[in-house]
């Protein structure tokens, strides 16, 4: 992820420097996004069927052979090289996703563990330092090496990776499924359409999947234009360069990182619908005052605080909607529901990038960003109404204990 951050810093500013168009930047990102709704609809079936540790390692390794065209990319005439390499790397990080989520209730015992809160607050800790150290280092290189220099760096972020997941010893093989002669006569394609609408039947079986899938289509339209306008934002509204928007992206990690430790400590105390949904609507407050301050004081320094401030509730919230997930799926169906949701995010990440490319040279950058606060504000609202509220209603009518004894809370 640290070679994630590294590439976009360096792909997002690049681009726009050199076309001045948010359609441009809209671009790139709509480019990587658009494999993950087409593969998304049978990457969760096929994960489901693979043994997850081995498709994490083998993903890794074809992430980083899949960078090496970048290293021919010199000026504005080659730039075209970009765009199959990121629908490259997004069809597969779509499979590599659902396998990590699905894989790490095992390494930590199951989803009902205690320390399933922290292991999602830890892994969300190491996002974070991925971002503080890519997304800083990513404004550097791109200002020192251009696109080859962030690619190699990158490639060698996966082949470090596909290393340490190697040497994971937690089985990562799913439960062999029965193969009847029917199965056998429709064929493995129509297995796979079985499989994916199965997956579909019991996401929106669960009350708190549909929630969950309700809040990432609100928040994903904004990311989607937060993703698209944020280096046109610190190179056009802030003054900024590639080093500045380098720091403004990868600092919020710093804020990640405290809160982070916070909720690892902590975060078992607390029910993880009330993590998601306070967590949202503090993150959508600070989210809008990033968007909103420069029409006021134009200076990088405010950006730079705020994104740090918009970590902590940022870190909570992630910690929380992780947990949420892994608490309300079944280890074999795991993998599809999380490719499902990660497809509501894509699609609606692709109808955000669009409505900026289209809208930031309209109406400006910074009232079209400023969208992007208000859908988690009523994002985290809907948890609130929808998951907390019912289970403070829940624990007031439960039957309390009688007598000396003591009860303990999930």
């Amino acid at each position: 992820m640290s070679g994630d951050w590294l590439l976009a810093v360096g792909l997002s500013y690049a681009v726009y420097d050199l076309t001045g168009s948010t359609m441009a930047s809209a671009g790139v990102f709509l480019t990587a996004l658009l494999p993950q709704v087409l593969v998304g609809l049978v990457a969760g079936v096929l994960v489901d069927r693979w043994d997850r540790r081995r498709t994490m390692l083998v993903a890794n390794l074809v992430l980083a052979a899949g960078l090496l065209p970048l290293l021919l990319v010199e000026d504005a005439s080659s730039i075209w090289i970009v765009y199959p390499v990121l629908v490259l790397e997004a069809v597969v990080e779509t499979l590599f996703a659902p396998a990590e989520q699905a894989m790490l209730p095992r390494v930590v015992g199951g989803s009902e563990s205690s320390d399933l809160v922290t292991a999602n607050a830890l892994n969300d800790q190491a996002r974070n330092v991925a971002r503080l150290v890519g997304g800083a280092l990513g404004g550097v290189l791109a200002a020192l090496g251009g696109i080859p220099l962030v690619a190699l760096a990158d490639c060698g972020t996966f082949l470090l990776a596909a290393l340490l997941i190697a040497r994971i010893r937690t089985s990562g093989a799913v439960a062999p499924r029965e193969e009847s002669a029917e199965h056998v006569v429709r064929g493995r394609f129509a297995e796979l359409r079985a499989d994916w609408v199965e997956g579909a039947r019991v996401a929106l079986g669960s009350r708190v999947i549909r929630v969950l899938a309700v809040f990432w289509l609100i928040t994903s339209f904004g990311e989607g234009i937060w993703g698209t306008l944020f280096a046109p934002y610190v190179r056009s509204v802030l003054d900024g360069g590639a080093e500045a928007l380098g720091l403004i992206s990868g600092i919020q990690a710093v804020g990640g990182v405290i809160g982070g430790l916070f909720a690892a400590s902590y975060g078992s105390r607390w029910r993880p619908a009330r993590m998601l949904g306070l967590g949202a609507l503090v993150f959508g407050a600070v989210d809008l005052a990033i968007a909103l301050y420069p029409l006021r004081y134009v200076h990088a320094w405010p950006a730079a605080t705020l994104m740090v401030v918009v970590g902590l509730p940022g870190a909570v919230m992630s910690a929380g909607m992780m947990t949420l997930f892994q608490q309300h799926t079944d280890d074999r169906e795991r993998g599809r529901v999380f490719a499902l949701l990660l497809l509501v995010r894509s699609t609606f990440q692709v109808l955000g990038s669009l409505t900026a490319g289209l809208l930031g040279g309209v109406l400006g950058i910074v009232p079209v960003m400023a969208w992007q606060g208000c859908g988690y504000v009523l994002a985290g609202a809907l948890v609130v109404l929808l998951l907390v509220r019912r289970e403070d209603s829940s624990d007031a009518t439960s039957p309390r204990p009688v007598g000396g004894g003591s009860s303990v809370s999930a």
